[in-house]
C-alpha cells in the first residue's frame, strides 16, 4: 500500500483503491502527489462522487503519473471546510461539462478516507443534520395557511423542499437567517451561476425566482422573521435569483415599512455590489450588513468569471459607500486552488485591502467545472503560492480581517 493511496470508481459508483498507487492532486491545470499536509479526516457530512468520463490517475512505485481502471473520485466538502486541492483526472475526449459542484481530492489514508481541505469556520446553525427534517413539510404547511396569498412562501417552499435550500427552510423553522428573494434579473453572467445557465451546459442547481415580489410581500415575512426568531436575519440575495440591487426600490420601502414595525433583527443583502445606485438606496434606507460576492481584485481575472456589465471599480465604490455608513461588509471570496493564490492575486488582494477595510472574507468552494473555469480566466507564468500560504499572507498583512465561512449574527 502507499501511504497516501490513490481511489477510482466503478460506473456504479463502487469506490476501490488502487494498491501500491501514490494519490495524485491539482492545483490550477498541475497535477502534484497528495501529501499528508494537505489532508484532513473527510468529514461526516462531505458527499463522494465518481467524476463521468474522467479516468483516475495516481503515481506508481517510480513517480509515474499513471490512468488507472476506472472513474476518478471526488469529495463534496460541507461548508465551513476550503478545499486545498482539486481531484486529477485524465479526460476523455469530448467529455462533457461536469455539474456545478466544487471538487475536491480525496484519498485513502491509514484505513480511512481523507481530503485535500482545511477547517476555516465553525458554526453549528449550518449543521447539515438541522435541515431537511422531518417535521419540514409540517412547517412549509403552517406557514402557506398563514400567508396565503404571499407569493414568496410559495417559491421558497419549492425552495426549500425540491432544492434543499438552507436559508430557505430556515424561515419555514422560524429561525436564523432567512432568503428573501426579490429579483429574477441580474446585472451580471457568470460563468458558475447557480440559477440560471445555458441549455447546452450542465443544468442549474436551482430555479430563479420568475416574479417580482411585491414590497407588501416582502415586508409580510421580514416582519414576521425579524419579530420572533431567534438570531433573526433576512437576506436579499439568494441562489435562486440574479442581482438584488436591481430591485432597490421594493428592498429600500420594504426595510422602510420593516423598520417601522421592529427593530429587532438584522436586514442583510448578498449582493455583487455592481449598481452602485441601488446599493446606495438599500444603505440609506437602513441596511445593516453586505455580503459582496468577488472572485478576484483584478479587472481582468474578475470579468472573466463575471462577464458583467459594470467595471469592478463599482463594486468597490458599493462597499466604499457601505463601510462609511456603518454598514458591516463581508466578502463572498469564490475560491479556485491554483486561481487565487497566485501571486498577482495575492498582491491585488492587498492593494484592495488597505484600500477598503472589510471586516471579513467568506471562502467559498466555487462549484464549477475545473477545465472550464480555467480556460475561460487569464493564465500566468507564476506558480500558486498554496492556500494555506495566500491565507496566511493575507492574515499577516491585515490582523483584524476575519477569515471564515459563514455569515455570523453580527452583534
Amino acid at each position: 500500500m502507499a501511504k497516501i493511496t490513490a481511489l477510482y470508481a466503478d460506473e456504479n459508483g463502487e469506490i476501490f483503491f488502487a494498491a501500491g498507487m501514490t494519490a495524485a492532486a491539482r492545483i490550477g491545470g498541475e497535477t502534484v502527489p497528495l501529501t499528508e499536509d494537505m489532508l484532513i479526516p473527510l468529514p461526516d457530512s462531505a458527499d463522494l462522487m465518481f467524476l463521468p468520463e474522467r479516468s483516475a490517475v495516481g503515481y506508481d512505485r517510480q513517480g509515474n503519473l499513471t490512468t488507472l481502471p476506472g472513474r476518478a473520485v471526488s469529495a463534496i466538502l460541507p461548508a465551513g471546510y476550503t478545499r486545498l486541492l482539486l481531484p486529477a483526472f485524465k479526460k476523455e475526449k469530448d467529455a462533457s461539462m461536469l455539474p456545478l459542484f466544487g471538487y475536491t481530492a480525496v484519498a485513502l489514508r491509514k484505513g480511512r478516507m481523507y481530503a485535500a481541505a482545511l477547517y476555516t469556520d465553525k458554526n453549528d446553525k449550518w449543521d447539515p443534520m438541522k435541515y431537511n427534517t422531518r417535521s419540514l413539510k409540517r412547517h412549509v404547511r403552517d406557514m402557506k395557511k398563514r400567508f396565503p396569498g404571499n407569493r414568496l412562501v410559495a417559491h421558497l417552499a419549492n425552495c426549500s423542499l425540491e432544492w434543499h435550500c438552507c436559508t430557505a427552510q430556515n424561515l419555514f423553522y422560524h429561525r436564523w437567517e432567512a432568503g428573501i428573494p426579490v429579483s429574477p434579473v441580474c446585472n451580471a453572467n457568470c460563468l458558475g451561476c447557480i440559477s440560471l445557465q445555458p441549455a447546452e451546459c450542465c443544468p442549474s442547481p436551482q430555479s430563479r425566482i420568475t416574479f417580482r415580489p411585491t414590497v407588501e410581500e416582502v415586508t409580510e415575512l421580514s416582519v414576521y422573521h425579524l419579530s420572533e426568531a431567534p438570531d433573526a436575519i433576512v437576506s436579499f440575495g439568494q441562489g435562486c435569483e440574479g442581482e438584488p440591487s436591481l430591485a432597490a426600490d421594493v428592498i429600500a420601502e420594504s426595510i422602510r415599512a420593516v423598520r417601522a414595525k421592529t427593530k429587532r433583527g438584522q436586514i442583510n443583502i448578498n449582493t455583487n455590489a455592481g449598481f452602485t445606485k441601488g446599493i446606495k438606496k438599500i444603505v440609506d434606507a437602513g441596511l445593516d450588513t453586505m455580503r459582496v460576492s468577488i472572485i478576484s481584485a483584478r479587472e481582468e481575472s474578475y470579468q472573466s468569471y463575471y462577464r458583467a456589465g459594470y467595471p469592478l471599480e463599482n463594486v468597490k465604490a458599493s462597499i466604499r459607500y457601505a463601510l462609511d455608513h456603518g454598514v458591516y461588509v463581508s466578502l463572498n471570496l469564490l475560491y479556485f486552488p491554483g486561481f487565487n493564490d497566485r501571486p498577482e492575486e495575492l498582491d491585488a488582494w492587498k492593494d484592495f485591502f488597505r484600500e477598503l477595510h472589510v471586516q471579513m472574507i467568506q471562502m467559498r468552494n466555487l462549484n464549477l467545472d475545473p477545465d472550464v473555469f480555467l480556460i475561460a480566466v487569464p493564465s500566468s507564468h507564476n506558480k500558486p503560492l498554496g492556500t494555506k500560504a495566500f491565507l496566511q499572507a493575507l492574515h499577516e498583512s491585515f490582523p483584524t480581517l476575519t477569515i471564515g465561512s459563514f455569515s455570523h449574527f453580527v452583534k
